[in-house]
Parts: structure tokens; sequence; C-alpha cells
């Protein structure tokens, strides 16, 4: 099992493009066995996938490439023994129980966060997905 962190900033961010990549991932995800979750705003892109190596390293090739995306930053690629998100295709988080503020994300609060930090941010939200 292979789980990767990754973050972006959003090109033309709007409800009607999140739906659009939730929608893509919901339905694609399950038959490439991927999982995740996506932590979202209008200046961030925060996403955990999990699934075989070979499809997590498919699927960030393609986003990596997105024209929705910028500025595409990969913070942890790992092997890992089990699934964050084992019953989530993509989750995704609102913007009000975001985890860093619009000015600590600027000064560059998600890649001095480190891999720790961001697992902790994803679990939090895997814990708050399962009530």
């Amino acid at each position: 099992m292979h789980q990767l962190i990754y973050r972006s900033q959003p090109f033309g961010y709007d409800k009607a493009m999140l739906a659009g990549i939730l929608l893509t991932a919901r339905r694609n995800n399950p038959r490439l066995d991927i999982t995740g979750a996506l932590i979202c705003r209008h200046d961030l892109y925060l996403q955990l996938i999990e699934g075989s190596e070979p499809a997590i390293e498919a699927l960030f090739a393609r986003i990596a490439v997105d024209d929705r995306h910028n500025d595409v930053r990969l913070l942890l690629s790992t092997a890992v023994d089990r699934r964050m998100f084992p019953h989530w295709a993509m989750l995704d988080d609102t913007p009000d129980s975001m985890f860093w503020s619009p000015e600590e994300v600027a000064a560059g609060a998600i890649e001095q966060a480190g891999p720790l930090a961001l697992l902790a941010a994803f679990a939090r939200l895997a814990g708050s997905s399962a009530r």
C-alpha cells in the first residue's frame, strides 16, 4: 500500500470546479482501488491519496499536469501498512475546518509542517469523518 500527500494552488477555484474534481475522483478511484481525502479552499488543495504504488504514481502524474492545479508540490510519498481513508473514494473537507489560515499557507506553513504534522492533520480529518 502506498500513500502520497501533495499540495497545489487551485487555478480558477469555485464550487463547480470542486464538484467536478470530486465527481471524477469518486467515479474513477474505486475501480483503481484508490482512496483518500482532499482538503480544499480558494488558496489550497492538500490531498492524501492511497492505493497501489503504480496507481498512486499514475494519478499524481495526471494531477501534476492538470491545468486546475498550479505549483504542485509532492510533500510525502511512502509505503504504509493500512489505509487512512478505507471507506472514502475521496473525502472532501470544507473550508471551515481548514487546519491552516490563508496567511499561514502563504507563509509556507504546509511545506514547513513536515510529514508527521501533515499526517496528523489527515488523521484528525479521518477521525471526524468516522462519526
